[in-house]
């Protein structure tokens, strides 16, 4: 067999990049794509819904990350972020991952300040010339005995010389997970609703079904590619949001070219991506308000780009990359009224009109850009990138389930006197454009070290959210807008600056020859940002915001400035081999993190505490063996104007081992081996049951981790 790449033959890109190792057995223990990278050390993860999960490079997470997905920029399109871009891959479906988390080329990220994830599927495979169809496939299926998690997952492709299909399916269902100990008290999760355990996590439910189609055909020097991704989410429990999730489908549609010419190689990728998203009180929250059924909340958004691409061979020293970007979204946010029998078409809390939180929002990014690569020598090697953006944003007229006035009328839209009438009165329409520089010089003085230096100048625009969610003055709304898991309640500002991150990074890679028996990588880093989108008191920007009792707070948006800095620490080392008893290795990942308010001194919201990932790994011949060690410390530096919550430090112990046949393959995996309870530092804040549109949630309370679960798993190839 041979893969595209393979039979085209082309020059490596010398990209700073950490492509992550795939592990096998990785599929039996998620169902969560972000999860795949906790064993980078750059990154950690906001907690959400069972195959939500927000990744954080540095600190900073969510859109400030740019993330592709088999080339794609794809958007969430969700008032509380529940569908982002990684929930669109099924873990089963996901060939290589890289994370570009220190000075990202200017080629591979734009619109953004963290950093790039890369996540691509299997790369397109044709059969040897004369060898007839190249016929694969593989199923797997695994249970999780914490949350009864259980699924299947599903491979299969036939290719020729020139012509390749492959499809993918994967679908997973999970119940609530259980804690390490009871953490609340035993009962009813919610008025008329079920009861739940003093250790079960209420709203961490879930379903999802995920099916793709790849077609391709190759000629010469020349690849051309579809790809089709369906995506469909039943439920999916919000543990740290007010509401969950009652449906999300979706389609991708991406059609993409790669051609190899004597000047060099050009890629041209066009794609299209479809959303229909539902929110709902779940089964764990209670459903009725002063009679009430329920608060509908539905999203529409559509992302359409357009990419090229070329990387031209100046000399046999120098290589330019130059390129072109156009992505145009659109999104729809709104919540039809909900009413009492008795009250429909009258004048309540919730109706007779449909609440616009978005109307027609407009987020349009048009980008250039020229990167330089030099390899001066062999041991020196230098890349300077310069990306011009311009980001065109704009939003339609709102209104109120009202008219008249009230808790979420706010009176009549056309009047500037009113809430929604003085957003309708503002000038909405706002263009940024953004600049961002890179520089990186690499020196390799042997076979066996490598050091690295970068500085980035990066910006980003802010997102429709955070520039458009308008309403202030009712809590209940103002819940609804928020991005953070923090159970606090928000509104946008329409006059945010795009945020400017000037990194610096340095890196030394020292690893023996053949990369084959130890490597450490120590990679120190620090990042200002300008502008820093942080949340603030709704006063401190001239918002009249609504107060509350329940010990959450209102807060608004605006301009700041910040500063983050750490160290990223990898090691692996090959303890012994050809002992009679197979090869084992040692490895571990460490990574420590500040963040700092540069205008209020306090900390920033959910930064990762110090934390370390070691584990002894053995392989003997067909038969793998892991034992892992997730060690964290406590968290103390919180941020004050979120109230967001310390956590105390744990350990976590995790066991797996696996055996590959021919083509079958069996895995057992036994993760928090002794039932540990514990406080996610990024898990936000306690919403799983109860009133909580209400003031019945009780503030204080943190999510907790998953207790002890024996996962096991059975994969099957042809």
């Amino acid at each position: 067999m041979a893969t595209y790449a393979e039979h085209l033959d082309l020059p490596s890109v010398d990209v700073v990049a950490e492509r992550l190792p795939k592990d096998k057995s990785q599929v039996l223990n998620i169902s969560d794509t972000a999860a795949l990278l906790l064993i980078e050390p750059s990154v950690s993860l906001y907690r959400a819904g069972g195959v939500s999960s927000l990744p954080v490079i540095h600190g900073l997470a969510d859109d400030r990350i740019r993330i592709k997905v088999d080339g794609m920029d794809l958007i969430s399109s969700c008032a509380n972020h529940m569908n982002p871009a990684l929930s669109y891959i099924d873990p089963a479906n996901v060939a290589a991952i890289e994370v570009l988390a220190g000075i990202t080329p200017v080629s591979m990220g734009g619109d953004s300040i963290a950093g790039t994830i890369k996540v691509d599927s299997k790369s397109a495979e044709f059969a040897e010339p004369g060898h007839g169809l190249l016929i694969e496939g593989k199923i797997n299926t695994f249970y999780r005995s914490n949350n009864h998690a259980r699924g299947m997952n599903i491979s299969t492709s036939v290719a020729n010389d020139q012509a390749y299909m492959r499809y993918t399916g994967s679908t997973v269902e999970a119940d609530n997970y259980k804690a390490g100990r009871k953490f609340k008290p035993a009962g009813q999760s919610a008025l008329l609703r079920g009861s739940l355990s003093g250790s079960k996590v209420g709203s961490t439910a879930y379903e999802s079904r995920n099916h793709a189609l790849a077609f391709g055909l190759q000629h010469e020097n020349h690849l051309l590619e579809f790809k089709l991704g369906l995506q469909d989410i039943p439920y999916q429990g919000f543990v740290n949001q007010r509401m969950d999730m009652t449906g999300n489908e979706s389609e991708q549609y991406n059609l993409s070219y790669q051609g190899k010419y004597e000047w060099g190689r050009l890629e041209a990728r066009a794609y299209h991506e479809r959303t229909r998203h539902s929110m709902q009180f779940g089964d764990d929250k209670q459903y009725f308000y002063s009679g009430a059924p329920g608060m509908p909340m539905d999203t529409e958004g559509k992302t359409t780009g357009l990419t090229i691409k070329g990387d031209v061979h100046l000399s046999k020293r120098d290589t330019l990359r130059v390129g072109a970007e156009l992505q145009r979204y659109r999104l729809d946010d709104w919540w039809d009224p909900s009413q009492s029998p008795a009250t429909i078409g009258t004048n309540t809390m919730m109706g007779p009109n449909a609440f616009w939180n978005i109307n027609n929002g407009q987020r349009d990014r048009y980008d250039v850009f020229a990167e330089w690569d030099a390899k001066w020598t062999e041991q020196w090697f230098s890349q300077l990138g310069l990306r011009s953006s311009t980001v065109k944003m704009d939003a339609g007229k709102v209104q109120g389930y009202n008219n008249v006035g009230g808790m979420v009328g706010y009176g009549d839209p056309s009047n500037p006197a009113t809430i929604p009438g003085a957003f309708n009165a503002a000038d909405r329409s706002k263009t940024d454009n953004n600049i961002d520089i890179t520089a990186i010089t690499r020196f390799t003085p042997d076979a066996e070290k490598t050091f690295e230096a970068g500085y980035a100048m990066k910006t980003r625009s802010p997102n429709v959210y955070e520039r458009f969610a308008w309403s202030s003055s009712n809590t209940m709304v103002m819940n609804m807008n928020n991005l953070y898991g923090d159970g606090n309640g928000y509104v946008g500002h329409l006059n945010l600056k795009p945020e400017t991150a000037h990194k610096l990074s340095v890196s030394g890679n020292w690893h023996d020859a053949a990369q084959q028996h130890w490597h450490l990588k120590i990679t120190p880093h620090f990042t200002y940002v300008d502008d820093y989108i942080d949340a603030v008191a709704c006063n401190q920007v001239g918002k009249a915001c609504a107060t509350r009792t329940d010990g959450f707070v209102n807060l608004s948006l605006d301009n700041q400035s910040a500063r983050i800095y750490g160290i990223d620490v990898s090691v692996k080392m090959l303890l012994a081999q050809n002992t009679g008893l197979g090869r084992f290795d040692a490895t571990g990942a460490l990574s420590y993190l500040r963040g700092k308010n540069n205008v209020t001194h306090d900390d920033l919201y959910n930064i990762m505490p110090l934390n370390a990932n070691l584990a002894l790994e053995h392989q003997f011949g067909q038969w793998s063996n892991k034992i892992q060690a997730k060690l964290v410390d406590s968290k103390d530096n919180v941020q004050s104007v979120r109230k967001e919550l310390k956590t105390a430090g744990f350990t976590l112990l995790n066991f797996y081992t696996s055996y590959d046949w021919k083509s079958t393959r069996l895995d057992l995996g036994v993760e928090n081996i002794f039932d540990k309870h514990y406080y996610d530092p990024l898990g936000g804040a306690y919403l799983g049951q109860g009133a909580t549109m209400g003031t019945g949630v009780v503030h204080g309370v943190s999510v907790p981790g998953m207790g002890r679960s024996v996962n096991v798993g059975l994969t099957l190839k042809y």
